[in-house]
Order: C-alpha cells, then sequence, then structure tokens
C-alpha cells in the first residue's frame, strides 16, 4: 500500500500535569515541565481536501489512538538523525465550520541545545506546516462505491457525475507511519488520479460505457495509467 501523505499545521500547546502525565507513558525516565517543549498537529479533517479526498469520522477517531507514539521527523527521512519529536496524544475536535471534524495530535519535544533552534523555527512561526503519513484500507469512490484497493473504477476524483462531485472516501487506518515538519507540505496537487494508486486492477463489474461491448473499450485505463506516469515522484 502506497503512503498516504497530508498536509498538517503546527498550532501552540498548553501543559499542564494530565499532558505531562501523557508524556512521561513515552519515556524511559519521568520528564517535568521545564524539559519539555509541546504542539499540536492540525493533521486532517472530514472535509474533501484538495485531493478530492476526504476522511470518515471514524477513520478519524482511529487516526487519534494510533498515531501516538509515532515519531515527529523532518522531511519524512526515515532515519533517526531526522527524528525531532513524538506524538503524545491524539483527538478529534471540532474544527471550524459546521460538521467539521478534525484530527488533532499533540507532540513533545526535549529541550536540548541540538533542539534549540527547532523550537526557535516553530515558535517564531517558521516552521508550521507538516505533513502526516499513513494508509488506509479502503478507498471508496463516492459514485459508484467502488474500493480503489480492490477494483479501478471509471471516475476521476474531481470531475463530475451528472452533476455529482467525485471524491474519494479513506476509510479504515492500514498503518500511521509517521508526522514531518516539511518547507512544502507533500500533499499532492495532482489529485484528479490519484485513486489510481491505491491498489486496485481491474474495473468493477457491469462498468463498461453504454453501448459498448464489456471489456473492449479501454480508453478510459490509458488514461489513467498516463496520468499515473505523469505524477510519480
Amino acid at each position: 500500500m502506497d503512503q498516504i501523505l497530508k498536509s498538517a499545521r503546527l498550532e501552540k500547546a498548553e501543559l499542564d500535569e494530565g499532558e505531562l502525565a501523557l508524556i512521561n507513558a513515552q519515556t524511559l525516565r519521568p520528564l517535568s515541565a521545564e524539559e519539555v517543549f509541546t504542539f499540536r498537529l492540525a493533521a486532517c479533517d472530514n472535509q474533501i481536501d484538495r485531493d478530492f479526498e476526504r476522511f470518515t469520522e471514524a477513520t478519524l477517531e482511529e487516526l487519534a489512538e494510533q498515531f501516538v507514539g509515532r515519531p515527529v521527523l523532518r522531511d519524512h527521512k526515515w532515519s533517526a538523525d531526522a527524528q525531532t519529536a513524538r506524538v503524545y496524544a491524539g483527538s478529534v475536535e471540532p474544527g471550524e465550520g459546521e460538521g467539521v471534524r478534525r484530527l488533532v495530535l499533540r507532540c513533545y519535544m526535549v529541550r536540548s541545545d541540538q533542539a534549540a533552534s527547532t523550537i526557535a523555527a516553530i515558535e517564531g512561526g517558521i516552521l508550521r506546516e507538516c505533513s502526516v503519513g499513513l494508509s488506509v484500507r479502503r478507498v471508496v469512490c463516492s459514485i459508484c462505491g467502488a474500493n480503489q484497493r480492490e477494483t479501478l473504477c471509471q471516475h476521476f476524483p474531481g470531475r463530475e457525475y451528472d452533476g455529482q462531485m467525485c471524491h474519494m472516501d479513506l476509510d479504515g487506518v492500514e498503518d500511521t507511519y509517521e508526522v514531518s515538519m516539511v518547507a512544502v507540505p507533500a500533499q499532492r496537487e495532482a489529485g484528479t488520479i490519484k485513486s489510481k494508486r491505491y491498489g486496485g486492477q481491474e474495473p468493477p463489474p457491469n462498468s463498461d460505457p453504454p453501448g459498448e461491448e464489456p471489456g473492449k473499450n479501454e480508453a478510459w485505463r490509458d488514461e489513467a495509467l498516463l496520468e499515473l506516469e505523469k505524477s510519480r515522484f
């Protein structure tokens, strides 16, 4: 399963005894409030994003639990040298707007000479964009309900079908990897072809265009594969 990257934003955090206890559940020795620096990540929400995807509320609740203990890196570099902080708690909170629910991850860093420049950059608003990396079990087309992990439907996120905008529902957490501080969030701009990267290979049954002999018209498949090639890293 390819990793899904979604942009996030850092926010200020308050530290009290309850929060410190959650932090110390991650440590090998108890840390005092003076030893740690904390911040919050407004990681993702249940609204359709610029990739024409949305997380279901049930998935947000799963992510709030499964991101606890995950590392905060720099630039998605999976190495110990890039490890900057750690997630110690997560929750789903109301966002801006009616019905908006967002995943908020609470993170901590140990204050040290090495961490001082990073903390200063966060406090000064220089480091405030982040990207979360995860994978999901199901990617469901809003038009036909096909799970893109298993099949390849003919609908493209961002296009309209009979007046309805297509998007993909990200549902069920397969794994959570890390959160990264980045200069530019890693959320892909080419959202209209993202559904073609979820693992499905074959079209769902009875998906041929009206009037076409089943299995004969593959122009749409060729278009999807061409767009996939254009979007590779």
